[in-house]
């Protein structure tokens, strides 16, 4: 009750909200990280407000000085690592993908409750365990989507030219509901690995060059033309995306989780080894840390 007691008392005398401000939609790890610190400073829920760093916090009750507060480093190395069950991670990694902007205030409700209401995990009919189990699962419908529905079309571009056993490029147009793209990629990616492709998307685009995966930023649907365009704007529309994208390093190693950075090119600065989770095995009671 004294957890209910809060929350309560925190809906009727709302205070100024702490804004989180996260490296981009599909953050999970600053999620993780963020969400550890919190529990650690026992902040509740409704004392949050979370952000990205392409939807600044903007709540009215959000003072000016504290707008841009984002938790150091410090503080989450300080914070002890929390236990939750294997399955909220799981269904944690399919949601934040949603494009609903409360997904983040919605799963770190879901794991206050879980540390504070351990019979929550074996409740099927909660109102927020069926809410993030409907956005996991309209997440996947966006993916099988995607997989089913891409069609690629045949352009003969400057390396085809110049090195035609390599093969013509193949792009793609696709419109997602939902952050898919960096997480289905590797699917293409094995599916189509002996040729060269590129999907364009209202939000972030991708490239397989025969070799790595290479994420650029997203297109407009008019400068994505129709199948039976000509060629060149094809080639116009994935140019100015691709070859622009490789002058952005800053904004591509802000925006882009680091799971992503070894399919990246040489040129993007991304040698480095993918980082392991710090997930452990689960332990007797069926939790596992999180981080």
């Amino acid at each position: 009750m004294g957890v209910m007691n809060d929350l309560l008392t925190n809906d009727l005398f709302p205070q100024a909200l702490l804004p989180i401000t996260l490296q981009g939609p599909t953050d999970l790890e600053g999620f993780r990280r963020a969400a550890r610190a919190l529990l650690a400073q026992q902040m509740l829920p409704g004392q949050v407000s979370w952000h990205t760093v392409d939807t600044p916090a903007q709540d009215a009750s959000t003072s000016e000085a504290n707008t841009l507060v984002v938790i150091p480093n410090i503080i989450y190395s300080d914070a002890p690592p929390v236990s939750v069950p294997p399955e909220f991670l799981a269904l944690a990694e399919t949601v934040i993908l949603h494009k609903d902007p409360q997904r983040f205030a919605l799963l770190y409700r879901i794991l206050w409750r879980l540390v504070h209401e351990p019979a929550l995990r074996h409740d099927p009919l909660d109102a927020d365990m069926l809410q993030a189990q409907e956005m996991a699962q309209a997440v996947q419908r966006d993916m099988h989507s995607m997989k089913a529905s891409v069609r690629f079309r045949t352009v003969q571009d400057d390396i085809f030219r110049n090195h035609p056993e390599g093969g013509p490029l193949r792009v793609a147009w696709f419109e997602p509901e939902h952050h898919i793209v960096e997480a289905i990629a590797t699917f293409f990616e094995r599916r189509f690995s002996q040729m060269r492709w590129a999907i364009l998307t209202p939000e972030r685009s991708v490239e397989w060059d025969g070799a790595q995966l290479r994420f650029g930023p997203g297109a407009r649907k008019d400068d994505a033309p129709p199948l039976e365009a000509g060629e060149q704007l094809w080639l116009g529309c994935y140019q100015h995306i691709f070859k622009s994208a490789q002058l952005r390093l800053q904004a591509m190693s802000r925006d882009m989780p680091r799971r992503y950075w070894r399919k990246q090119p040489k040129t993007l600065g991304t040698s480095g080894k993918p980082r392991k989770s710090k997930i452990t095995a689960p332990d007797a009671a069926g939790m596992v840390l999180l981080i």
